[in-house]
């Protein structure tokens, strides 16, 4: 349904704007009427939800709500709940202090929803792009419990800790990203434009050339004259493996390739834990019962071999078995992290045994990603320095060695 931005006057006379979802702009004008605002101006709003398909993506792109805005506005929401105040004017509240456009069309046909006798889960289920599945599930929990407010804050808490272990990855990333680019693009002009032009100097001269020379100038060779083969080599092994990994058993081999690989494949697993943790404990404690929770973690643990394991401990639960011996039977999951599990069921403190784990894995990401970064940056400089000095040598000792057969 379309989204309008409108102008116009209260009944006491007062200027007021905002915006509104309707069929057409005729409609918005009566609906507005109705709600004792009389219109000065009504236009369609960016954020349309039956704008064009490229508007569309344009739009998704450049007002793209993230899991920090999300975060902010479900903690407000969880605050004026808890104040007493009624739902709509809640979401009322919330469209008004919100600065993207993409949200304030949201969270408008939120309340419209809400406004016409629809719950707020259902309401927010129509935009699947913002709100994942635990996100309405668990709103859905809270209203029925009756406890949306303490569940909205919980979700909040979530959604920040997820934001937070993101950003700590990208910036972790960041600045090997950033070396790599720029010493590839430094070994690309090199090899293929300034290398060939130094070297053909020493093939004319007729002389034995020193090892690490010729072994330049047969990479520079080959690197200049096959380098769009290079290209089209990769991406063509590019598109191929895309394909592969679309395919079940490809992305299952993938996956598990990750969780093996050094170094690394412990990180991931650390990560997938803790992810893991946090979200289920999150759900339990707002209500929602064991199965259908781990329905909702298994689609958001991102790693086939994950999804596997927890759905194999879901059809174990059903059975009757209690979670702890399926996820060891997996393989994938750590020992203390089963052995919490385990303590957690006999004491009937599940949920905060999990949360405990979640916060141990996510303490052992930050001190991993510390770790990797301190020791990554020196390794780059160090690899990039000593092709550098290659380079630079291969080419420095014909010219000393002509400089010798001089005198």
């Amino acid at each position: 349904m379309p989204v309008y931005s409108y102008a116009g006057l209260s009944p006491d006379g007062k200027n007021v704007s905002g915006i509104i979802d309707a069929d057409s702009a005729r409609a918005a004008r009566l609906k507005l009427r109705r709600s004792g605002v009389f219109p000065t101006s009504v236009t369609e709003s960016a954020v349309a939800a039956e704008a064009p398909r490229a508007a569309r993506s344009l739009g998704r792109w450049f007002e793209r709500v993230g899991p920090q805005e999300l975060a902010v506005v479900t903690r407000q929401l969880s605050t004026l709940i808890s104040a007493g105040l009624p739902l709509v004017d809640c979401l009322s509240a919330l469209i008004d202090q919100a600065d993207s456009q993409r949200l304030k069309g949201v969270l408008t046909q939120t309340r419209e929803r809400v406004n016409e006798g629809s719950s707020l889960a259902d309401a927010l289920s129509e935009h699947p792009k913002i709100f994942s599945d635990l996100y309405i599930n668990m709103v859905r929990a809270g209203e029925a419990s009756g406890a949306l407010d303490v569940v909205l804050l919980r979700l909040a808490d979530y959604t920040e800790s997820s934001a937070r272990l993101r950003s700590k990855l990208r910036a972790a990333l960041t600045y090997p990203t950033i070396m790599l680019v720029l010493g590839a693009t430094i070994l690309f002009f090199l090899l293929s434009y300034v290398v060939p032009r130094i070297t053909r100097i020493f093939a004319e001269s007729k002389q034995v050339l020193p090892l690490p020379t010729r072994l330049l100038m047969a990479v520079s060779g080959a690197f200049a004259a096959g380098w769009p083969l290079l290209v089209l080599g990769g991406a063509v092994a590019a598109i191929g493996l895309r394909a592969y990994l679309r395919t079940p058993n490809g992305r299952y081999r993938y996956d598990r390739w990750r969780l093996r690989v050094p170094v690394f494949g412990k990180l991931q697993q650390k990560i997938a834990v803790a992810r893991f943790s946090r979200t289920l404990s999150t759900l339990l404690q707002s209500g929602i019962g064991l199965l259908p929770s781990l329905d909702i973690v298994k689609n958001i643990v991102d790693n086939r071999v994950l999804f596997d394991a927890t759905e194999a401990a879901r059809d174990a639960i059903r059975e009757g078995q209690s979670i702890a011996p399926p996820l060891r039977k997996s393989g994938i999951f750590p020992p203390l992290m089963i052995h919490m599990i385990a303590v957690g069921e006999r004491s009937g403190r599940l949920e905060e045994m999990l949360f405990k784990t979640a916060e141990t894995y996510e303490g052992e990401v930050d001190n991993t990603i510390a770790t990797l970064t301190t020791l990554l940056e020196p390794a780059m400089i160090v690899f990039m320095g000593a092709l550098v000095t290659f380079i630079v040598l291969s080419i420095l000792l014909p010219i000393l060695q002509m400089g010798q057969l001089i005198r």
